[in-house]
């Protein structure tokens, strides 16, 4: 099944839930009794791999949650081409919201509470647009249908989400909770959030470990080009290197 996550897959995927009678809504306004489908998307890899399905949602019509790290080891948000991809989200109309790595703060309500604060404040400046949601990155069992608010923000894992309407991601680039058509609160006539991340939906579709080799390659080559851009020493090799 994730060999065949792809554009084209995702595209069939939204028009097989409007079949269906479903409407996109945001986390402010999905009810659990209704055809709501909420977009999420959390940004664990690559923000240019997000465009894509940015343009193609708007292009349908669809407004989506797009959550991004600020403290990535893969990607920076604050750089250039991070805040270019960050402004096009915005202009396409999808919501901006931070995902959150519990796992680097102390496990206490307090300090999470507060770094979730920080977090949402910077991600707010590099913007300039009010962070409304946070999505857990990684998520410890114990946040999973977390009640209250975090940061002063609603999260994608509390009850009203998690549990009162269905939840079906692709983690790891599979459906490990059966196919989103599939689920029981689709069967049901009730509300989804559907959870995708975009480094397993880049085209041509491949299967998830192909997907992360083709990534760690790009990756590199692009650390290689910005690198010589900002360093002679480097320009020069690469220059004398046959």
């Amino acid at each position: 099944m994730s060999a065949a996550f792809g554009l084209a897959a995702y595209r069939a995927l939204l028009g097989a839930f409007r079949d269906r009678g479903y409407a996109v809504r945001g986390f402010a306004d999905a009810a659990p009794a209704q055809r709501h489908l909420i977009l999420r998307h959390d940004i664990d890899y690559s923000l240019d791999a997000a465009l894509p399905m940015a343009e193609m949602e708007a292009e349908l019509g669809f407004h989506a949650a797009y959550f991004v790290l600020v403290r990535s080891a893969f990607y920076n948000p604050a750089a250039p081409d991070g805040a270019r991809v960050l402004a096009r989200l915005a202009a396409l109309g999808h919501e901006i919201g931070l995902h959150f790595d519990a796992a680097l703060y102390e496990n206490d309500g307090g300090a999470l509470d507060a770094a979730a604060a920080r977090e949402c404040a910077l991600l707010e400046h590099m913007t300039g647009t009010p962070v409304a949601t946070i999505s857990f990155h990684r998520p410890a069992p114990a946040l999973l249908g977390r009640s209250g608010a975090l940061g002063g923000r609603r999260h994608a894992y509390e009850p009203r989400f998690f549990t009162e309407m269905g939840y079906c991601s692709d983690s790891g680039g599979a459906w490990h909770r059966g196919a989103p058509l599939d689920h029981p609160a689709v069967a049901d006539g009730r509300a989804l959030q559907l959870l995708t991340h975009p480094i397993w939906w880049q085209d041509p579709p491949t299967e998830p470990a192909k997907r992360l080799a083709r990534f760690l390659a790009d990756h590199a080559c692009r650390l290689d080009r910005e690198l010589a851009a900002h360093s002679a020493v480097h320009a020069d090799t690469k220059r004398r290197t046959p």
